[in-house]
């Protein structure tokens, strides 16, 4: 199994002089998504909590980076590019708007008319027609120009809106990005994710599931003593089934919460200094190291030693790491995300959201350049919707809450 020239060729054609080996058409792709602009925002967009509002927790950059360094560890070891797999791993979060995933559902009903939105298909549409690199002949924009397999491994969800194998929200192209979206899945079975997409998936599963308790920890969020509350527990386990996996019974979930404390690797207080400071980094080495592992074994066990690439292969998630990921996300869910006191910041990070895109709506001339330019190519008005989107999408959280409040605050009574 190695990666044939058919997964090295870019959506246009650059000059032949250029040709490398695949290792090093792979590390270039890398190369151009550390240096885009679209990673950097990445540093001020939210992952659990607003970046700024702790000195401890992680943003999207954080996080995509750490996601990045597990996947290019476990997709090395199964034999596919560990280039490849970085650079999805870098990707994976391109998409996401101001405020991650509450940014999304504003999003998504500011789109409805247009086919919604969706962080991922955002992705591909940053890395394959917004972010500035090259340029197609005729001069409309091609993004990045990565290869065929690494934007294939960028793709969570390989399939249009409504079109997955199962019924779900998700969703990875919008309809006017198929054309790129049916020249990258080229020779691909319908559906069906690459290898490298799993191994980026898994890598993402991982690091939220055990980087976002440990945010939790440390900005006192979550008291680890409360993790061996029956009452707790109890709540954990409702938003674990509710929210993240239903397939997986309450005796299952149950059973891996008890398997993640019995294992040692989470401590039974902190207090902040140092010492359960250095605590709440081996907690995070072990449980990495413990769900790497267990994909890596499982996976070895189904396809045997040789290289694992593309179609050829498909990664094993065993259900009890699964389980064990699943009832740390709902710790994390439950004690953070889903809290009372952040119901009333969500609702206003919508409004927020629906107020700015309205603005640049109602003044083109608040688009940045490039999508100024966009907005001058559109041929009718759903693509200005799309446009508009596209902008707000962009933006940091701080960028978006300072022009909302130059163009959006309502003067004083």
């Amino acid at each position: 199994m190695t990666y044939a020239a058919h997964d090295r060729e870019r959506w246009v054609s650059e000059d032949p002089a250029q040709k490398r080996s695949d290792r090093d058409d792979f590390a270039r792709d890398r190369a151009r998504l550390l240096h885009s602009a679209s990673l950097r925002r990445l540093s001020a967009k939210t992952q659990v909590v607003a970046p700024g509002s702790d000195d401890f927790v992680r943003n999207r950059l954080t996080h995509s980076l750490e996601v990045a360094q597990i996947g290019r560890e476990l997709g090395g070891a199964l034999g596919c590019s560990a280039d490849v797999v970085d650079t999805a791993c870098l990707a994976h979060d391109l998409g996401h708007p101001p405020f991650g995933h509450n940014g999304e559902v504003a999003l998504d009903a500011v789109a409805a008319s247009v086919g919604g939105f969706e962080g991922n298909a955002q992705t591909l549409r940053l890395l394959t027609r917004l972010e500035p690199k090259r340029v197609h002949a005729d001069g409309r924009p091609a993004g990045l120009n990565l290869t065929r397999a690494s934007l294939d491994a960028a793709t969570k969800y390989p399939w249009r809106r409504g079109g997955g194998p199962v019924p779900t929200t998700k969703f990875g192209v919008y309809e006017d990005d198929l054309d790129v979206f049916a020249w990258l899945r080229d020779g691909a079975p319908e559906g069906v994710r690459s290898f490298e997409a799993e191994v980026m998936d898994w890598s993402d599963d991982v690091a939220y599931s055990v980087h976002d308790v440990e945010d939790a920890i440390a900005s006192g969020w979550l008291d680890p003593r409360a993790l061996r509350d029956p009452a707790d527990v109890e709540a954990v386990l409702d938003v674990a089934a509710r929210v993240y996996e239903s397939d997986l019974g309450p005796d299952d979930l149950a059973a891996a919460l008890d398997r993640v404390l019995a294992s040692g690797a989470v401590p039974r207080e902190h207090d902040g200094d140092r010492r359960a400071l250095a605590a709440l980094k081996d907690m995070t080495s072990r449980l990495i190291g413990r769900f790497a592992t267990a994909v890596e074994v499982a996976t070895r066990e189904a396809h045997g030693d040789g290289p694992l690439v593309r179609h050829e292969a498909s990664l094993v998630v065993p259900d009890e790491a699964r389980a064990e990921t699943v009832v740390l996300k709902a710790v994390a869910a439950h004690h953070v995300m889903l809290a009372a006191e952040r119901v009333a910041v969500y609702e206003r990070q919508r409004e927020l959201l629906v107020e700015l895109a309205a603005a640049f709506q109602d003044d083109a001339d608040r688009l940045d350049p490039s999508l100024r330019a966009d907005l001058d190519a559109a041929g009718d008005d759903a693509a200005a919707l799309r446009v508009v989107v596209d902008q707000v999408a962009s933006l940091t959280d701080v960028r978006a809450m300072e022009l909302h409040r130059r163009w959006c605050r309502r003067p004083s009574a």
